[in-house]
């Protein structure tokens, strides 16, 4: 069995999410967690003494011009992504950036045609496409099972502002920095509108052409701000979208669905059938309703096998065995999508092409 090429990794920002980005890299054979970096040097003592990371940087220019590593995880703010990612890129490192890939569709357009000159492998972490269900949905739809596409539904649900399994959002930063734009948030819309947008579209194999935004941000304290909190973020956000060849659907994101921890779901028909995604509890299901059974409306389960996950695919495509997708490029389409949902929301849910 052929020893599988050893990847050197730097983890850029050491927050909340960074735990789950270093458990899954440390699983894969032949990758070291080498460095990383952080401006608070508490938190990144109390990281990398955790993973066992043996390299810690205060700055991510110290880092680069030490540049004992072959790949980066940038686990970074929104904000941060693109101060980021571009010297990254520029020293010739691999990159997986979290989502968004940037805040605003210019930023992300040059990070995308950065990366593609540079010949670097390049991936946004849009993890519900580590979800089995939405790649056997998507293989389905590709293949005509459900015919030409014509009309989907699609939805985000949390709770966490309405219940405590999140954690307390009226006192945590990690909760209510997104409810701040002043702290770089652009709400339900910017933090998981990308998924929702991914997890239609993707599935769907047909990108966005038309779209118009309702955002709603409701009173949550009173003057509706806490300590050094604004919150003005959007909380709910709905949206009607055209896609290439026709079809129509709404998509929905929203932090008020009661009993809704994160949940996913997608609901998509064409002229010959129909799919049902969801993704529930971290458990993922997929139903579909096809000829023979259109005539008697019978859905029947199906199975979805197990699929490779982004950190997986990322250090495949580095060692030459697999594609690295969801890419920058994807990432920055999807980021012009929001921008023109955000700019329909702002001047009245008109419609927008895209």
């Amino acid at each position: 069995m052929t020893t599988p090429k050893p990847i050197r990794l730097l983890i850029l920002g050491t927050g909340g999410m960074a735990a789950n980005h270093a458990e899954h890299f440390a699983r894969i054979p032949g990758v070291s967690l080498v460095a990383g970096v952080d401006t608070r040097p508490e938190q990144l003592e109390t990281f990398c003494e955790k993973f066992g990371i043996p390299q810690r940087f205060a700055s991510l220019a110290v880092a680069l011009e030490w540049g004992g590593f072959d790949a980066v995880t940038n686990v970074t703010p929104d904000a941060a992504h693109h101060a980021t990612t571009m010297p990254v890129i520029a020293a010739g490192k691999h990159i997986l950036c979290e989502k968004p890939l940037s805040t605003d569709h210019a930023r992300a357009a040059e990070m995308a045609e950065a990366a593609d000159r540079a010949g670097i492998i390049n991936m946004v972490n849009l993890t519900y496409r580590n979800v089995s269900a939405l790649q056997r949905a998507r293989e389905l739809v590709a293949a005509g099972a459900i015919g030409t596409v014509r009309h989907f539904e699609a939805s985000y649900l949390q709770s966490w502002l309405t219940q405590p399994a999140w954690g307390d959002w009226k006192s945590e930063s990690q909760w209510l920095w997104r409810l701040s734009t002043a702290h770089g948030s652009k709400g339900v819309l910017g933090d998981v509108g990308i998924h929702i947008l991914d997890f239609a579209t993707y599935i769907a194999g047909r990108d966005a052409t038309e779209i118009s935004a309702r955002t709603k941000t409701f009173d949550k304290a009173p003057g509706n701000r806490i300590g050094e909190y604004l919150l003005d973020a959007n909380d709910s956000v709905t949206m009607q979208v055209a896609l290439e060849g026709g079809a129509i659907g709404t998509v929905t994101a929203t932090r008020f669905a009661s009993g809704h921890l994160n949940d996913l779901r997608l609901r998509i028909y064409g002229d010959k059938g129909g799919l049902e995604v969801a993704f529930e509890k971290n458990r993922s299901r997929l139903r579909a309703c096809l000829a023979p059974d259109l005539v008697t409306a019978t859905w029947r389960t199906i199975r979805t096998p197990r699929v490779p996950t982004n950190y997986q695919r990322f250090i495949a495509a580095i060692r030459n065995r697999g594609v690295p997708e969801p890419d920058f490029a994807r990432g920055a389409a999807l980021q012009l999508v929001l921008d023109r949902a955000e700019e329909s929301a702002k001047a009245g849910s008109i419609s927008l092409t895209i």
